[in-house]
Formats: C-alpha cells, sequence, structure tokens
C-alpha cells in the first residue's frame, strides 16, 4: 500500500517476544492443570490399590514404578547431580520424605477407611492449606484476582460435595463398612488432611528445588530416596500378601499410581510450579478434588449428584481468574525485564 510506513525491525521483535511469552504462559498453565487433575486420580486409584494389597505393599510399588520412568531423567542429568549443593539435596530429601513417603503413606490407609468421595472432600482444602502454606513461608504476595481464584476453588469444592454425606460412607460396605463407624472415619479423614499437609510441602518444597535443579530430576531423585523405607515396610507385611489374588484392574491400578500419578503427574506439575508463583499454583489446586471425585464415579460407582456440575463450574471459573492474572503478572515481568 502506498505511502505505508515499514514495521520497524524492533516492533517485530517485540511482537514475537510477546507471543513467545504468550505461548510460554499457557504451557505453565497447561501444566498445572493436567498436573494437578493426575494428582487427582491418586484418591480413587489409592482405594483400589488398598482394596487389594496391604499399604506400604502398594505403596513401595508405586514408588518403584515411578522411579523406573524417571529413570531416563536421572541418565539424561547425570552430570548436572554432582552439581546439586547441600541446600538442594535437603530440599529432595524433605520433597521424599513428605511428598513421596508421607503422603504415600497418609493418602493409602487413609482411603482404607472413607470412600472416594470423601476423601474428595477433605482434598478441597488443598488450596487453602497451600495458599496459606505459600504466604506464611514463601512470603509471597497475593492480589485480590489471586485471593478470590483461591477462595472460588475453595468454594467450588465445598459445593462439590454438597450431600455427599449420604452417599460418602465409607466405600468398605457390608459389615466391614459399619465396623469403622464415625471413628474410622475421623480418623480416615485425618489421615487425609495430614495427605493435604505432605502434598502442601511437596509443591512449595518442589518450587524451591525445581528453581535450581530440573523438575523431572528432582521427582526422580525423590522417589529413589523414598523408595527404601517403602521397601523396608513392605517386606514386613509382604507375608500376608498374596499376589495372585489381585485383579488385573487392580494391577493397571497400581502401574497408574505410579506411572502416572507419581512419574507424568510430578514432572508436570514441578515444570509449572518452577515458572508460576505458590499462590498461583494452588489454585489450580482446586483441580484435583474435582478429579478425584469423576474418578469415584467412574472407577467406584459411587452416585452423581447434580449439584455437583455446580461445582465444577466455580473451580473450572477459579483457574481461569488465576490463570488471567498469572499472564498479567508474567506480562508485567517481562516489561519490567525490558526497561
Amino acid at each position: 500500500m502506498a505511502g505505508a510506513r515499514p514495521t520497524p525491525d524492533h516492533e517485530l521483535s517485540d511482537r514475537e517476544a510477546s507471543g513467545h511469552a504468550g505461548r510460554a504462559e499457557a504451557a505453565t498453565l497447561a501444566k498445572l492443570a493436567l498436573g494437578m487433575t493426575l494428582f487427582g486420580s491418586a484418591t480413587p486409584v489409592s482405594k483400589v490399590v488398598t482394596g487389594a494389597m496391604p499399604v506400604f505393599v502398594g505403596g513401595a510399588l508405586r514408588v518403584a514404578i515411578g522411579a523406573l520412568v524417571l529413570m531416563p531423567a536421572v541418565w539424561r542429568h547425570r552430570q548436572d547431580i554432582a552439581s546439586i549443593d547441600r541446600r538442594g539435596w535437603i530440599l529432595i530429601g524433605l520433597i521424599a520424605l513428605f511428598g513421596m513417603f508421607g503422603f504415600t503413606a497418609f493418602m493409602l490407609y487413609g482411603m482404607k477407611m472413607v470412600s472416594g468421595v470423601v476423601g474428595a472432600v477433605v482434598m478441597s482444602t488443598t488450596p487453602a492449606v497451600t495458599a496459606a502454606a505459600s504466604v506464611l513461608f514463601l512470603r509471597e504476595r497475593a492480589g485480590w484476582r489471586i485471593l478470590g481464584g483461591i477462595a472460588l476453588a475453595v468454594a467450588g469444592v465445598l459445593v462439590l460435595q454438597l450431600g455427599s454425606a449420604d452417599g460418602g460412607g465409607t466405600g468398605g460396605g457390608g459389615a466391614d463398612g459399619a465396623a469403622s463407624g464415625a471413628g474410622g472415619q475421623w480418623l480416615g479423614a485425618s489421615l487425609i488432611f495430614a495427605a493435604v499437609c505432605s502434598e502442601a510441602a511437596y509443591t512449595l518444597l518442589g518450587k524451591r528445588a525445581s528453581s535450581r535443579i530440573d523438575p523431572v530430576l528432582v521427582a526422580a531423585l525423590a522417589a529413589l530416596i523414598s523408595l527404601p523405607a517403602f521397601v523396608l515396610l513392605a517386606v514386613w507385611q509382604w507375608p500376608g500378601f498374596q499376589p495372585e489374588q489381585v485383579s488385573t484392574g487392580a494391577w493397571l491400578a497400581v502401574l497408574w499410581y505410579g506411572a502416572g500419578t507419581l512419574a507424568l503427574g510430578s514432572w508436570l506439575w514441578y515444570a509449572g510450579v518452577a515458572r508460576a508463583p505458590g499462590a498461583v499454583a494452588a489454585g489450580f489446586m482446586g483441580l484435583m478434588p474435582a478429579s478425584a471425585l469423576i474418578l469415584s464415579y467412574v472407577l467406584l460407582g459411587e452416585p452423581f449428584r447434580v449439584i455437583h456440575l455446580v461445582g465444577f463450574a466455580i473451580v473450572f471459573a477459579s483457574v481461569l481468574m488465576i490463570g488471567w492474572e498469572h499472564a498479567r503478572m508474567a506480562r508485567a515481568s517481562d516489561r519490567k525485564a525490558g526497561e
């Protein structure tokens, strides 16, 4: 077009940089969402596992499978291991203690006592616990969009549980379910809340470690470090275990528990939290109980309630709000870096 002014090279460069930043932001949010969705599957899957084998046998198999899947990452980054400093090893050790051993043991024992729906109820506190810990321990500042998104996430997952008392139960059925009573429900719920606290520690410690070490290497080393403790306890429980009586479905559940929730879930989640504030990551944790609830319907046959659709919509709105704030913060950071 006659008289048109050519676009300066620096403007094209700015547009390209902006487009690249936008794709990076979208990839970060996608990793957070998918990672937490995979973690959510651990709630009903762990109930399938504990119904088929002793807790520490299932836990040892989970961590062993996860570590095996992540071994290529250890090999690929083997030269980086020597450069991990004392602080890095401490962080990885704490992740192994809380995020691998603590989360798995608390979740497996807790899910022996409650249903998938009740487990999702307790897991719904994860966004609030993680956000509070992020502000208290990492001293992060959370704006109104982040706080609003977290509030929506908590509200959404609580709405998901309306009326669950009628269908929650213990999931055990029959005499076992009746025998557990209210005491078993409270103990199971308390153990799952301990798993929530372990998950919050896993996220915040992982955020620190992933800023210094490749995220997949962090997950792989933490799994390997936690494995001996599981193996020792699994040996103690092995005499009462009869592998030939485990169904094909239960073996597939164990395989997914290790390869899906631990290996793939950890890699995606840590890759996301390495590039997002802890408060932003906390908001995405609202997807975990939603995922757990849906899979409780599918895998455990627990009853669906229409009110849950409202909860899903609220959780999704919280993710959109936090994603919006994350994109705004990333653009502001890019502008500040370019000044």
